[in-house]
């Protein structure tokens, strides 16, 4: 699923806001560190640090990309498993039908990460909140009957989308900090 919310640090500073200044000026461990709450892949966070600064957004958002394309298939695996250790709260849909959905939706996905062997993701960015589980639950049963390559190709590209509206949100001006403690740069 798409968006995680970031969490305040205790990074020492003088601001906890983010914004893409901040990102270019913070050293290479904790911009890598920040970077992971963008995609769970320590190679990916690695190669989008390195490459600072960034002089406007659209940068940022095209080494994301292109971090994104050259993801081995180990670092796909890294990053598919961070989504899976990170959790996302269900939609807060409620009303008619809503207990049901949900229930189905537990089900789907149980029955894709044993199919797969990882997490269902999805970018959910721009959807209404009353339309995310709709969306998630046809993603899913339209997924499940997806070869096992095929579908490794459709959560790359789910995580890449996911990693950019990931990286507009950090660079954002006033965005807090990510919580970095469960980062530890390899």
């Amino acid at each position: 699923m798409c968006p995680r919310a970031p969490k305040e640090s205790t990074l020492p500073s003088s601001s906890t806001t983010v914004g893409l200044d901040r990102l270019n000026g913070l050293t290479a461990d904790a911009a890598e560190a920040a970077l992971l709450s963008c995609c769970g892949s320590r190679r990916w966070a690695r190669l989008i640090a390195d490459h600072r600064p960034y002089p406007d957004l659209d940068a940022l958002l095209a080494a994301g990309d292109e971090a994104s394309y050259d993801l081995t298939p180990a670092d796909l695996a890294e990053a598919l498993a961070d989504e899976s250790m990170t959790g996302h709260p269900p939609p807060a849909e409620t009303g008619v039908g809503s207990l049901a959905a949900h229930t189905a939706l537990r089900a789907a996905h149980a029955a894709y990460e044993q199919r797969f062997g990882h997490a269902f993701v999805i970018c959910l960015d721009g959807l209404a909140p009353d339309e995310t589980l709709d969306r998630l639950l046809t993603g899913i049963r339209n997924r499940l009957g997806n070869e096992p390559e095929e579908e490794r190709a459709n959560a790359a590209e789910e995580l890449r989308r996911i990693a950019r509206g990931r990286l507009t949100r950090l660079a954002a001006p006033g965005t807090p900090m990510p919580d970095i403690s469960r980062f530890r740069p390899a």
